[in-house]
């Protein structure tokens, strides 16, 4: 009798093989760490109404130190060109300590420094008031060609300024004062006496369009 030579085709069985690719694909999902860039951690004004000019505040030009970036990465601190940054957080920091023309509230505020910040003092006429609100004002204005890793260096040097201060005011480093979260009782008691009457008063103006594309 002859043999049946039709066998039966010998399949994989692929059913679960879709099961196994959408486990793996939720593994890596969860596994997976996607890094995230925060940016940089200024608050920024709440928006103005368009049908309400905002309002003028009249600030002496002595009040204001100003700081340009042109679209070669320049410098133009105070009319001067400066070649790099070194000397930019001591020059802010000379300007927010100088009470020209203190007010009497400003005075109480100069009194209550420690000594080795009213040793850095100026007393400048020529200079910023003081440096209670409106009293000194840091202005950063940059061109649209200017770099952002310029620009973040600069910010940097004018932050370093007030951080300088706060920290002195309170015996810590700058590096520390930086270093502080404000989620505890302590270190927010430790940021809001570091800089009670000192705002950080920084002006970021609307680039320039003169330079880049």
């Amino acid at each position: 009798m002859a043999r049946n030579k039709n066998r039966t085709s010998q399949e994989v069985n692929a059913g679960s093989m879709a099961d196994i690719a959408f486990l793996l694909l939720i593994f890596f999902l969860v596994t997976t760490t996607i890094a995230s860039d925060k940016g940089i951690l200024n608050v920024l004004p709440p928006k103005q109404d368009p049908n309400i000019p905002p309002p003028e505040v009249p600030l002496n030009e002595r009040n204001i130190f100003k700081i340009l970036i042109n679209s070669n990465d320049q410098l133009l601190v105070e009319g001067d060109y400066l070649d790099n940054t070194d000397q930019l957080s001591d020059d802010i920091k000379a300007f927010i300590l100088n009470f020209g023309a203190p007010t009497p509230e400003a005075m109480e505020l100069l009194n209550s420094l420690p000594q080795s910040l009213k040793a850095q003092v100026n007393r400048d006429a020529a200079s910023s008031d003081h440096p209670m609100s409106g009293g000194a004002v840091v202005s950063l204005k940059t061109d649209r060609g200017t770099s952002y890793e310029t620009y973040l260096e600069v910010l940097d040097q004018v932050k370093k300024a007030y951080f300088e201060i706060y920290a002195e005011r309170v015996g810590i480093t700058a590096e520390q004062y930086r270093a502080l979260s404000g989620k505890t009782p302590a270190e927010k008691e430790l940021q809001d006496r570091g800089k009670e009457g000192i705002p950080m008063a920084i002006s970021i103006a609307e680039p320039d369009k003169t330079g880049g594309n």
